[in-house]
């Protein structure tokens, strides 16, 4: 069993409501889940599509072949209907779309009439062709019942029953008239965790004791923003919406001097602003992580698609010579453990650390059978109370044998805690002598940097190969450029994609087998 589900429409017809609720559903059923949407930058209007792909094997990327296509509206069919599998089916509603097809793979379904007959309004049109997908599958109402009653609970019963029958009628009008549904369904097993990308970043940074999060809102990022704000009074961290980039690492700096771990999240337009903040982190040695989405560059380029654009920019960004960490998660669960391990890095090494990511992983999601919360560390590296009170002498930027000065917190102690962005001695005064400067280069850098070196985690597989592919979403093989510039290993061959779509499993696979075939 392996079955992809495509809904597509334009923005605002609650595309990702179907999506997002059918996924739930087979990931409560116990099933392998990958989603991805694609949509266009507007509110409304444009082709978008939400695709689920669901089997009882593990999935991690989505399918060219779709086997059942929800139309929302007439440029859906145009578009997509090409795609269906041989066995696949188009489901739309000629009512909505004034337009009414004959073709046999075509099930006309009154999604807005049922809506209204059994929920009593329009909108409820989504929760029918919800429900109607699970009826093409043979999957009963069971787990979608439950999800409306948690999702409408705080609505009250009366919505909860009204969307209850808008899914059964959609549920048992499929199962009535598609007669060419033949689709074979595994047996139900242990509910799976199902996870985005996005909000797996936001996972990992409550996991980590952040207290502070400052942002301006930007694609793909904007969703660490939304998530870690639904979470405030639960976790104690604080989430400010800065009215610019340049704000928002700057407030993300100053809270990290003051004692808590923080963190500040943009797109590469937005991060271009940061870079003098960057800066700053780096001469202060002041802790702060950094979430990094990439979208299609440059400028404004594509802002809701999705690219990997932007490794070099995080790399050598900032002026002046200062290390820094960079994590790159491919999946929902590295994204979790990373977020959490950037803020052990970024406090112990009193340095910034990215977490640089793309729109794809940011807004796909995945199923998981949970995360091993035993890998989550957390280490306080800052002197407070009595272990600072009690020191006999107290400098900021102390050198030491592993460059690592002491991190007090202001107001801990009578020491006074003293930084500045100008060049600086031990204690943080401003200095301009050749000496010091010399000094405080290694303490920042060369002392630092065969440390951290050693805490990059070997590759997840060895071995050796005829042919070596690097893969990636961008024009020019940046990471394929780095490799070989820090290691002198050079792949055998490259695939570059870079018009704002990810690779899907079938092109991929015809790409690779064409360089195999050289061989």
């Amino acid at each position: 069993m392996d079955y992809s589900i495509k809904i597509g429409g334009e923005a605002g017809q609650g595309i990702q409501t179907i999506g997002d609720a059918l996924a739930r559903v087979f990931s409560r059923a116990g099933y392998h889940v990958f989603t991805h949407q694609d949509y266009e930058s507007r509110i409304r209007g444009g082709h978008n599509f939400f695709q689920i792909r669901f089997s009882e094997r593990p999935v991690m990327a989505s399918r060219n072949v779709i086997d059942i296509l929800v139309a929302l509206d007439k440029a859906t069919i145009l578009l997509d209907e090409k795609e269906l599998s041989e066995h696949g089916l188009l489901i739309y509603d000629s009512s909505a779309l004034k337009q009414k097809h004959e073709k046999p793979y075509f099930l006309d379904i009154p999604f807005l009439s049922l809506a209204i007959e059994h929920g009593g309004s329009k909108i409820m049109a989504n929760t029918v062709a919800t429900g109607a997908v699970l009826g093409m599958l043979g999957l009963n109402l069971d787990i979608l019942n439950g999800i409306i009653d948690a999702t409408f609970k705080k609505k009250g019963e009366d919505v909860i029953k009204a969307n209850v029958k808008a899914a059964l009628a959609g549920h048992d009008y499929a199962v009535k008239q598609c007669l060419r549904c033949s689709f074979s369904i595994a047996p139900l097993s242990k509910p799976k965790m199902l996870i985005a990308g996005i909000d797996a970043i936001g996972l990992g940074i409550l996991s980590a004791g952040c207290k502070f999060y400052s942002a301006y809102p930007m694609t793909p990022s904007t969703g660490i923003m939304n998530y870690l704000a639904g979470k405030e009074k639960e976790y104690g961290i604080i989430v400010e919406q800065a009215e610019d980039e340049i704000s928002a690492i700057n407030m993300a700096l100053g809270a990290s001097f003051a004692g808590v771990r923080a963190m500040t999240g943009t797109s590469g337009g937005g991060f271009a602003l940061m870079v003098e903040g960057l800066s700053l982190s780096g001469i202060t040695e002041t802790p702060v992580v950094i979430a990094l989405g990439q979208r299609p560059g440059p400028a404004t380029g594509l802002p809701t698609r999705t690219e990997q654009g932007e490794l070099f920019f995080a790399l050598h960004a900032g002026h002046g010579e200062f290390p820094r960490i960079l994590f790159a998660p491919g999946t929902p669960e590295q994204a979790f453990y990373l977020t959490n391990k950037a803020f052990e890095m970024a406090d112990k090494y009193q340095i910034p650390v990215f977490v640089i990511f793309d729109q794809y992983i940011a807004d796909s999601e995945w199923t998981f059978e949970g995360f091993d919360l035993s890998k989550i560390t957390f280490n306080d590296y800052r002197l407070r109370g009595d272990t600072f009170k009690n020191l006999e002498v107290y400098k900021r930027h102390a050198f030491t044998e592993t460059g690592v000065s002491p991190l007090g917190v202001p107001g801990d102690s009578h020491y006074v805690v003293v930084t500045d962005s100008d060049e600086h001695d031990e204690e943080g005064h401003i200095i301009e002598d050749a000496e010091t400067r010399i000094k405080m280069v290694q303490k920042r850098l060369l002392k630092k940097l065969p440390l951290i070196k050693q805490e990059i985690q070997p590759p997840f597989l060895y071995g050796s190969a005829k042919l070596t592919i690097c893969i990636e979403n961008n024009a020019t093989g940046q990471f394929a450029r780095l490799m070989k510039a820090e290691t002198g290993y050079e792949f055998k061959a490259k695939i570059n994609k870079y018009d704002g779509r990810p690779f899907t499993l079938e092109s991929l696979l015809g790409e690779i087998n064409a360089h195999v075939g050289r061989l």
